[in-house]
């Protein structure tokens, strides 16, 4: 704050609180360099919370003893670390590869929520848009997996593999609908399963590839999409 506004302030404190005026002028004008010299960088107001006023009306209501400028510079410091405790740093639009600019960028996106001049940014905000940045990349390049680390998963994925090829070859996917007959849900793999002699199913083996009864299964739900 400057002079004017340092004026101002102890103007508005005088009418909250009569024992903080000042009895001459000479007083007056060393009670400003005082709070002043203390108020330098706390400011009169900003967008996002910051009323000075509203600071010194609470610390009057609080506390039986005249307000002193450390109170509001007090006051100033815990407004910023409140703000910064609530913010989480954006990923820069600066290049990665300039460090410089890179850091300029961040220093400035947290002095200017510190100072009340931008809101804090929420880890709530960082993921949304961390999850439109993946979407927007796996829709340029199609997959999340390149071929190459596809095909080398292949033998290691025998079901996944098959399902993938079955779809690729315009097949329908039998793992999108449970199986009747193993009791898979939808997107687990076939379970090779016996029947005992009590009747009970035995075994819980994964199969690479689906139930006939599934598949068949599947191509009725993809022949009811294609009539709908």
């Amino acid at each position: 704050m400057d002079r004017r506004e340092v004026a101002a302030v102890l103007a508005y404190i005088g009418r909250l609180d009569p024992r903080t005026i000042p009895a001459g002028t000479g007083d007056a004008r060393d009670q400003i360099v005082q709070w002043q010299e203390l108020l330098a960088d706390v400011p009169f107001a900003t967008a996002h919370g910051w009323d000075v006023r509203e600071a010194i009306r609470a610390q009057v209501l609080d506390s039986p003893y005249p307000i002193l400028p450390v109170d509001v510079a007090r006051k100033w410091r815990a407004y910023r670390r409140d703000r910064l405790d609530r913010h989480t740093d954006p990923t820069p639009d600066a290049d990665p590869d300039n460090p410089a600019a890179w850091r300029a960028e961040l220093v400035g996106t947290r002095h200017a929520v510190a100072t009340g001049m931008a809101a804090p940014s929420s880890h709530r905000q960082l993921a949304q848009d961390s999850v439109r940045d993946v979407e927007a990349r796996l829709a340029f390049v199609g997959s999340s997996i390149p071929p190459a680390v596809r095909a080398a998963l292949a033998p290691y994925r025998p079901a996944r593999a098959a399902r993938e090829a079955a779809v690729a070859a315009g097949q329908p996917d039998a793992l999108g609908v449970p199986c009747r007959w193993c009791h898979a849900d939808k997107g687990e793999p076939c379970r090779s399963r016996r029947l005992g002699l009590d009747g009970h199913a035995r075994g819980n083996t994964p199969r690479t590839r689906p139930h006939p009864t599934r598949v068949d299964l599947a191509v009725a739900k993809l022949a009811r999409q294609d009539v709908a």
